[in-house]
């Protein structure tokens, strides 16, 4: 479904990813482990259309996407949930989502469709669809940067840090939901520093550090390895 190959990125002289190789079958749920600043946002950015590569290719159901623009590849069908969330605050929740479906904003039953199906994931943001976004707490507001996502109709969706700031329980939470959007069709590039959550979930996992891949493998292999528990575990 994707595929990176050799991919490098640079901004002026600093090489922000160098020759990342990254495959994401469709159906499959795969994470991109690494601490802040390791590279995710960038090779997310990079897919999405926002970093142009100086090297290499990026492969969308067998088609070269790379330097396309990122409104054509929300078009494609690959859509982008951003760390930090970037929800229009003073906007109300049903606004921020119908924002994510502006790319289909011809098709009234679409969009109508798919705002109940994130109200039937999210029951919460439909009691809340006329509250500011900025009023929600951290985990209600990380379901509006989902929902958000998902008017889109993706066909893949990559999640930056969606546990970040959230409490444990939210966090449990939310990986179930993850979990539950990619049993329901979506493929999911999940990018987290919360190694021990995501895998459990994952197919498939890449670690990354200072800009390049140095490991990749089965959940199983990646949960087991020593290096990997004792970085990202801790135990």
């Amino acid at each position: 479904m994707l595929k990176l190959t050799d991919v490098t990125v640079k901004f002026g002289l600093f090489e922000a990813l160098s020759h990342i190789n990254l495959e994401v079958g469709e159906g499959e749920l795969v994470v991109l482990l690494g601490a802040n600043g390791a590279g995710k946002s960038t090779i997310f950015n990079t897919i999405s259309g926002l970093n142009r590569p100086s090297k290499g290719d990026i492969r969308f159901f067998g088609n070269s996407v790379r330097g396309h623009s990122p409104d054509k590849m929300v078009k494609a069908g690959v859509v982008q949930c951003a760390e930090g969330k970037k929800l229009f605050s003073d906007m109300s929740v049903e606004e921020n989502l119908m924002m994510g479906g502006f790319v289909h904003r011809g098709k009234r039953q679409q969009l109508k469709q798919s705002l109940t199906e994130v109200y039937d994931l999210f029951p919460i943001l439909k009691d809340k669809r006329e509250d500011p976004a900025g009023s929600l707490s951290g985990g209600q507001q990380q379901m509006v940067a989902i929902g958000r996502a998902l008017m889109a109709k993706p066909k893949l969706i990559m999640m930056d840090e969606p546990s970040m700031g959230l409490a444990p329980l939210i966090v449990e939470q939310m990986f179930s939901i993850i979990q539950e959007i990619n049993k329901s069709g979506t493929t999911v590039l999940l990018a987290e520093q919360n190694a021990n959550a995501a895998l459990k979930i994952a197919d498939r996992g890449y670690v990354v550090e200072n800009g390049v891949i140095v490991l990749q493998g089965k959940s199983e292999e990646l949960f087991n390895d020593d290096a990997i528990r004792k970085a990202y575990i801790g135990a």
